[in-house]
């Protein structure tokens, strides 16, 4: 919405007298010279704490301390919802926006204080090396920071690690409200499992539709019917998952999995990568209890040994990712993603790419290497002889004679993308496609007296690929919380 039109911008609501400072902030901007240092606003909004800091209040605050030191405002970067402990700067939606694709644009990041920007010193770290690497500075509100010094970096590198710590004793506070509330009858803390509600007073209860739901289930598994067909089934008859988005087998075979369908108090434990929740038992060794059962143990474990032999049926998964080209090969008729569906009959594995809104998923492609060969070869016709250019951050010459704006160089790597393809492999290859919006449309046609349909394919390829298909050098760390 205009800010002139209305009080919401992106989404925050702006009351009448802020949005006159706003007005004021900007037209002292129109003043200044046309070669005043350009300044980025950062603000974020924790999404673990209550902040008490509006977006609002940041922003004005900044535009403020903007025009006390000269600078013109291009930007303002807003993240709300974002915990600064677990996405860096760096990936968060609209400051990574500009720190990855728009750093020529602005000189110059303010925000509020340092703990609204990074809460750890190796985030810090990265951003210090960055802005470094590429000219900028940072610039905080409340905090004496200021990378053209050196007090104003060492300054900077404290106020992170103290953002550390505190984070560090968060976590530890949280860590001791959860081992205590494990351990209770009552429900304390947390959102309810699957078939449960709170009933206002910290205990848990059935919830009458989830537990018709979950008995049908434990009905359908005892007669062999796959989960798959359970959530179709579901979504047929119009059922809420109760948490949102639709059925899947694999949520509802975690739900069915469940210990918690006993009544007790259980705890995610993803070792391996895999999810499953454990019981969680007192001092002696008796689970905790915290609402009736909706499964007798005996019930409970009969459903169990139900899934886990319908599961020894099933091929087992490929750690790499089931589909080659994933967001690449799409159903021509639902516009959905072709993934890999693998069956096993009298010991024999069957692979087959299904779209997920066609009845039955499409007739199926069988032999999806087949069909990613034909991608193969037809992508290399197309875009194989294109040339590889690479992006470099120029920083440009401010104080020269020759004066230059910092901008984006793009230059020919000296080996075409038939050459980066078959070095790196299938994989670069389907990156590569995804980032320039390439697509294929698979159709399939059935043929009198043969199983097998007609697979064609239609390679889709943007105007602005080419431009797409720049390679941008990755600066920051790929990071893992």
């Amino acid at each position: 919405m205009n800010e002139k039109q209305g009080t919401l911008i992106a989404g925050v609501h702006w009351r009448e007298p802020d949005l006159a400072v706003l007005d004021e902030l900007r037209q002292a901007e129109n003043a200044l010279p046309a070669d005043a240092p350009r300044a980025l606003i950062s603000v974020r909004l924790s999404a673990l704490t209550a902040d008490t800091t509006s977006p609002v209040r940041q922003e004005l605050e900044l535009r403020s301390l903007a025009r006390e030191r000269g600078l013109r405002v291009v930007g303002v970067a807003r993240d709300l919802n974002v915990s600064a402990t677990r996405v860096p700067p760096w990936q968060r939606k609209e400051l990574g926006c500009w720190l990855n694709d728009r750093a020529p644009e602005f000189d110059v990041i303010l925000f509020w204080k340092m703990d609204r920007f990074v809460r750890r010193v190796t985030d810090l770290s990265t951003m210090i090396d960055w802005c470094s690497a590429h000219g900028k500075n940072l610039m905080s509100k409340h905090d004496a920071i200021d990378l053209s010094t050196p007090l104003g970096r060492a300054t900077a590198e404290v106020i992170g690690a103290l953002a550390e710590i505190e984070t560090g004793s968060t976590s530890a506070r949280v860590s001791s409200l959860w081992d205590y509330a494990k351990t209770q009858s009552d429900w304390l803390v947390g959102k309810p499992p699957y078939g449960y509600v709170t009933d206002g007073g910290g205990k848990l209860v059935i919830e009458p539709q989830a537990q018709r739901v979950l008995r049908w289930c434990y009905g359908a598994a005892m007669r062999g019917v796959s989960a798959r067909r359970m959530t179709t089934v579901l979504t047929r008859g119009g059922l809420p998952t109760g948490g949102g988005g639709q059925w899947t087998a694999s949520t509802l075979l975690r739900r069915l999995r469940n210990p918690a369908l006993m009544g007790l108090r259980v705890v995610e434990d993803k070792d391996g990568g895999v999810r499953r929740s454990t019981v969680v038992r007192d001092k002696d060794g008796v689970p905790v209890r915290v609402a009736d059962p909706i499964f007798t143990e005996s019930e409970w474990q009969s459903l169990q040994t139900a899934l886990d032999q319908r599961s020894r049926s099933q091929p087992p998964r490929n750690p790499g990712g089931a589909t080659a080209f994933l967001g690449v090969l799409v159903c021509t008729d639902c516009r959905t993603n072709m993934t890999v569906q693998r069956s096993c009959v009298h010991g024999r594995t069957y692979a087959y790419l299904r779209c997920r809104n066609c009845p039955s998923g499409g007739l199926g492609a069988p032999d999806p290497d087949a069909v990613y060969r034909r991608l193969y070869t037809r992508v290399l016709t197309a875009l194989g002889t294109r040339p590889v250019r690479t992006r470099e951050y120029v920083h440009g010459q401010v104080d020269s004679p020759r004066r230059s704006e910092p901008h984006w160089s793009i230059s020919a790597s000296g080996e075409t993308f038939r050459d980066r393809w078959e070095r790196e492999g299938r994989e670069v290859m389907a990156d590569d496609l995804r980032r320039a919006g390439v697509t294929c449309r698979i159709s399939r046609t059935k043929i009198p007296r043969t199983r097998a349909p007609e697979i064609e394919l239609e390679l889709r390829i943007p105007p602005d690929a080419e431009e797409r298909l720049i390679v941008k050098r990755e600066v920051f760390p790929d990071v893992v919380r």
